[in-house]
């Protein structure tokens, strides 16, 4: 089709009285710079050791502790998943920042690694200082618990890339081990035990599951949960295990230990298992919370479903030598954390699963 108006040059390209700006594209720099303006004083909050430059460069500065001979940097990145879908909905902002520091830091944790700094991308379609102060508060918190900086970060205001009032995470978290003593499961043999370590709930796994679930449930009430109300236990930020775990380090010969995120119990735990080894675990060791038996009722969900979707109460295994389990329990006790002996690790029987449920 030919167009008669394709050389006619007697229009305005731009049929406005005025020019255009960011703020008619849909992006608000001013919203943006209050935003930083709120977030200093929290990141200020987390500093520590060995930050050189924060917030408000280009880029970040962090020098490696000195007390390091033989330091090996440790990276993780993750993000918060369809829990958010639930934080939209119920309006509940303030723990979301805390479950994405928990997921990379847990999961650097793992390998031995003291947590030093961690960078965090908020994108929403349009910002609300408001709802993403109080997110990158939950981060800053989140920091704070795991004793690394919040040294810097991104907010991207994205007209048209997410529905009104939705936002998107992301996080990233560099720590340190020693090099002779990164925890790589290669040590461990028949014999060693398995201790579990008490989640604070469904952490930020199986979210796509729950809200199904939920969907089912319908309009009915929902439960409480020994008076809480089941938003509140939905929504509980992941518990974060490295301060106490760093200090077991110092305790007992710990030989490997999972993060139990996506995959559940019975595929984490493979990841530090030798191939020819086995764990063993059995689900009388410990009382599955309410959460998940809710779950698993109203989802009519199978027993194995339930152990490689959710972490049914465990968020984290440790494995160490049978003589040391008394005082590992005892050592996670002393900061706060619930654990049990859940199970053992076994020679692989052939074509066998490398995690059972007993």
């Amino acid at each position: 089709m030919s167009n008669s108006n394709k050389n006619d040059t007697s229009k305005p390209l731009i049929a406005s009285s005025h020019g255009l700006s960011y703020k008619d594209a849909g992006v608000d720099m001013a919203a943006g710079d209050e935003l930083v303006e709120r977030i200093k004083p929290l990141a200020k909050k987390t500093m520590r050791e060995g930050v050189l430059a924060g917030i408000g460069g280009f880029g970040a500065l962090f020098e490696v502790p000195k007390r390091y001979q033989e330091p090996v940097l440790v990276s993780g990145t993750d993000g918060v998943g369809t829990k958010l879908k639930l934080a939209f909905e119920w309006q509940i902002h303030d723990t979301v920042g805390q479950d994405l520091v928990a997921m990379s830091v847990n999961d650097i944790l793992v390998q031995g690694a003291e947590s030093l700094f961690f960078l965090d991308y908020f994108a929403c379609g349009k910002l609300s200082v408001e709802v993403a102060a109080t997110v990158i508060g939950g981060v800053a918190k989140g920091c704070e618990l795991a004793g690394c900086a919040l040294i810097g970060g991104e907010t991207a205001e994205m007209p048209g890339m997410y529905p009104a009032g939705e936002y998107d995470l992301a996080g990233f978290a560099v720590g340190v081990v020693e090099k002779c003593k990164i925890i790589t499961g290669k040590q461990i043999q028949p014999g060693d035990q398995l201790i579990g370590v008490a989640s604070s709930g469904a952490h930020s796994n199986g979210f796509s599951l729950i809200r199904k679930i939920l969907e089912r449930a319908g309009a009915q009430p929902l439960d409480d949960f020994a008076g809480r109300p089941l938003q509140e236990v939905v929504m509980a930020p992941t518990q974060i295990y490295v301060k106490p775990i760093l200090k077991l380090l110092n305790i007992v010969s710990v030989k490997g230990m999972a993060h139990i995120t996506g995959g559940g119990l019975v595929e984490n735990i493979p990841r530090v298992l030798p191939e020819n080894l086995q764990a063993v675990l059995h689900r009388d060791a410990w009382q599955m919370p309410s959460l998940f038996q809710w779950l698993q009722e109203k989802g009519q969900v199978a027993d194995l479903e339930m152990h490689r979707v959710f972490n049914c109460g465990i968020g984290l295994v440790v494995v160490v030598p049978s003589h040391a389990v008394s005082q590992a329990i005892e050592a996670l006790k002393a900061e706060q954390l619930t654990a049990w002996q859940i199970g053992e690790v076994v020679e692989r029987p052939e074509n066998a699963p490398q995690t059972i449920v007993l």
